[in-house]
C-alpha cells in the first residue's frame, strides 16, 4: 500500500501545525518511533492519530494503550467518531469490543499480556500508542511501560 500523504492525515485538523508537531511526523515518517512530552491540550493526540491513521492506511494495526479503563473508553469513543465502530476496538479487564479491529485500544497492561502470551494480534502491528507514559515512573505499575517497549517486536513504532 503507498505512503499517505501528510496533508491529508493532518486535513481534519483546524489549527496550525506546531514545529514538535512536524518533527514528530517528519519521524514517523521516516519509520521512527517518537517521545512527544508536552503540555495537556498542546497536540499531542494529533502525532498519535497520525501514527495511527498512517499504519492503517498501510495496511497494519495500531494499537492505543491507557493506564485506566475511563481514559481507554474516552479514547475508543474520541477513534470510533473518526473512524466508526466497525473499526475500532476496546479490549480492558472489564471489556471486550471488537478485538480484531484494525484499531484496538487497550489498557497497557492487556498488551503486556497479549505479549508474553504471543498473541497472533500483534502478526501485523505497525504502531503502538502509549499514552500516558510517565507513569514508566510508577514503582508498582511501570514495569508493565517498561515490558511493554522492551518485548515488542522491534518492527513495532512507538509513540
Amino acid at each position: 500500500m503507498p505512503r499517505p500523504r501528510r496533508d491529508e492525515l493532518i486535513a481534519r485538523y483546524n489549527f496550525a501545525i506546531d514545529q514538535f508537531q512536524i518533527e514528530a511526523l517528519d519521524a514517523l515518517d521516516r519509520g521512527d518511533s517518537v517521545l512527544v512530552a508536552a503540555p495537556t491540550g498542546s497536540g499531542k493526540t494529533l502525532v498519535a492519530e497520525y501514527a495511527i491513521e498512517s499504519a492503517r492506511r498501510q495496511g497494519q494495526r495500531a494499537f492505543y494503550t491507557a493506564p485506566i479503563k475511563a481514559l481507554s473508553n474516552q479514547k475508543f469513543n474520541d477513534l470510533v467518531e473518526l473512524y466508526g465502530r466497525d473499526k475500532v476496538g476496546l479490549l480492558t479487564g472489564d471489556n471486550a469490543v471488537n478485538g480484531d479491529a484494525q484499531i484496538v485500544v487497550m489498557t497497557t497492561e492487556v498488551l503486556r499480556n497479549m505479549i508474553y502470551a504471543r498473541s497472533r494480534a500483534l502478526d501485523d502491528l505497525g504502531v503502538v500508542v502509549l499514552d500516558e507514559v510517565h507513569f514508566i515512573q510508577d514503582s508498582f505499575r511501570g514495569p508493565v511501560w517498561e515490558e511493554v517497549i522492551i518485548h515488542l517486536p522491534r518492527a513495532v513504532k512507538l509513540v
